[in-house]
């Protein structure tokens, strides 16, 4: 009987242009090149949020951030979401996971506590890699100028070789088990520790400079202006320093380490699903901004996706469906063999695109921000967004400042901002309701009369204090008991009704 093997490979804060395959080889990636090369490369995969801890909430549960309670970093997942390792390992599969986790509500590091649904023994986060240091060594760990130090940077004293190194043993010992392993490299995040081979292939690389990096941000949100910064006072911005050495090279270093972990899977097991992607990108001053944050931008949005299934995807294909973290679990849960996962999942399957590349699994995505970080006043502080992207328009409801509309077919470097075009009335207002409808769906806490009533929207309704009038209960997941109706105290018949209807007149 043939092996239910599926393996989940990210990396922090790797831009889609920043993996060779993606069109600019100076990035040097040669492993992850070599996945696409046996499978296909998504051209159109997003994030569900441009922040570490919301996006690997997403990506690991199959719920939306603003759902599962990690809708900003250092917040906890809610004690009733599980993660796909409590999913996959309820059907039989020996769950790992080793890497970078941010789920727990602890700071950065996580706390190196394995949690349900994982294996102990193979559990590894960034706590339990700085327990393995000295004092000293944990300061070195931290700095970039480690790099260019005297003594350098080895292979072994880097978080992401020693995370590959229990990928690799996890694979040799068991390989021959139905599994779920997940590798979470750190890198290239910062502080973009990376042995002097890698510093040295990238000496002399750039990014290339883009339009966009001069946008004057006149058209667009308070906010980005208030980000930018200084940046707004740069006229000739063709001078911009883009060498990132160190990044570029830790780039290429995690790309190594990714390699040996392909070569352990086409060793131990050669017919696994693999699935890589990275949580999101970085600006690196497009738009005149640095990092990620509050917008909705392809750089941190637009995300790499490769996925290799032998003798399921054919070899060197590339796919422009849209396409969203959203649905990892629910894929993830369909190959090992569960045709009807779990109603609480907000995901669908991918599975079906997987064998037929030109079945669509969505005709929108979408994305949401809430919070970079509760531990910090700074990155804007509370910026809620929502935003949906469909094959050609792009509409982001920025709800403390002004919102965006964009032509990616046109403007993919999304200058060009029509929120206010006469013209795109009827796509924009189309595009207004669908992301109006999902909030609902999802039960989205946020969601309210304020995110209809946009000074465009002309027809927008009048402020009600019931808004719509419904009420969302939380459907139960396998295994819970169904939950009670407020009005009856019996379990509920339908989870979403209406409370203005007096369907308990008579009680």
């Amino acid at each position: 009987m043939k092996k239910r093997h599926i393996v989940i490979i990210m990396t922090d804060t790797q831009r889609k242009d920043m993996v060779s395959c993606y069109g600019n080889p100076d990035m040097k990636t040669p492993q992850l090149d070599r996945l696409a090369a046996g499978g296909v490369r998504f051209e159109k995969a997003y994030t569900c949020q441009p922040v570490c801890g919301p996006a690997r909430a997403a990506l690991f549960t199959g719920t939306w951030p603003h759902i599962n309670n990690a809708w900003s970093n250092c917040m906890a997942l809610d004690a009733n979401t599980r993660t796909v390792g409590q999913r996959a390992q309820a059907l039989g599969l020996h769950t790992a996971y080793m890497g970078k986790w941010h789920l727990d509500g602890g700071d950065y590091f996580g706390c190196g506590i394995c949690p349900d649904g994982w294996d102990p023994a193979y559990w590894y986060d960034m706590q339990n890699y700085l327990d393995e240091l000295t004092p000293e060594e944990r300061k070195r760990s931290r700095q970039e100028k480690t790099n260019y130090a005297a003594a350098g940077v080895t292979d072994e004293f880097t978080f992401g070789h020693r995370v590959a190194n229990r990928a690799v043993d996890f694979l040799e010992n068991h390989g021959d088990e139905d599994f779920l392993l997940v590798v979470s490299f750190d890198e290239p995040h910062g502080p973009f520790l990376t042995p002097k081979r890698f510093l040295d292939m990238h000496r002399d690389t750039t990014l290339p400079w883009m339009e966009n990096m001069a946008d004057p941000l006149m058209n667009k949100p308070e906010h980005q202006r208030v980000w930018a910064g200084d940046n707004l006072k740069q006229t000739d911005r063709r001078n911009l320093d883009l060498h990132w050495q160190s990044f570029f090279a830790c780039n290429s270093f995690v790309d190594y380490e990714i390699g040996r972990v392909i070569d352990a899977i086409d060793e131990y097991a050669p017919d696994a699903l693999i699935m890589y992607t990275a949580d999101h990108g970085d600006m690196l001053q497009s738009h005149r901004l640095m990092n990620k944050g509050p917008v909705m931008y392809d750089e941190i949005t637009n995300i790499p996706f490769i996925v290799r299934w032998p003798g399921v995807i054919p070899e060197n294909s590339v796919s422009n469906n849209l396409m969203s973290h959203i649905d990892v679990v629910s894929t993830a849960l369909d190959a090992a063999g569960c045709k009807a996962p779990s109603k609480v999942l907000q995901g669908k399957s991918m599975v079906p695109m997987f064998l037929n590349l030109d079945e669509q699994t969505n005709e929108e995505i979408f994305i949401e921000f809430g919070r970079y970080e509760i531990d910090h006043d700074g990155f804007g502080g509370f910026q809620p967004e929502r935003c949906i992207r469909g094959d050609r328009y792009k509409l982001t409801i920025n709800l403390l400042s002004s919102d965006e509309l964009y032509d990616m077919q046109n403007d993919p470097g999304e200058m060009n901002n029509l929120i206010l075009s006469p013209e795109h009335e009827t796509v924009r207002n189309g595009l207004h309701d669908k992301l109006i409808e999902w909030m609902n769906v999802t039960r989205d806490p946020f969601r309210g009369y304020y995110w209809l009533r946009r000074p465009w929207r002309a027809d927008a309704p009048e402020a009600t204090w019931s808004f719509t009038g419904f009420t969302r209960q939380r459907e139960s997941d396998d295994g819970e008991p169904c939950q009670l109706d407020y009005d009856t105290g019996l379990p509920m018949e339908k989870a979403v009704r209406n409370k203005n209807v007096p369907e308990y007149a008579d009680i």
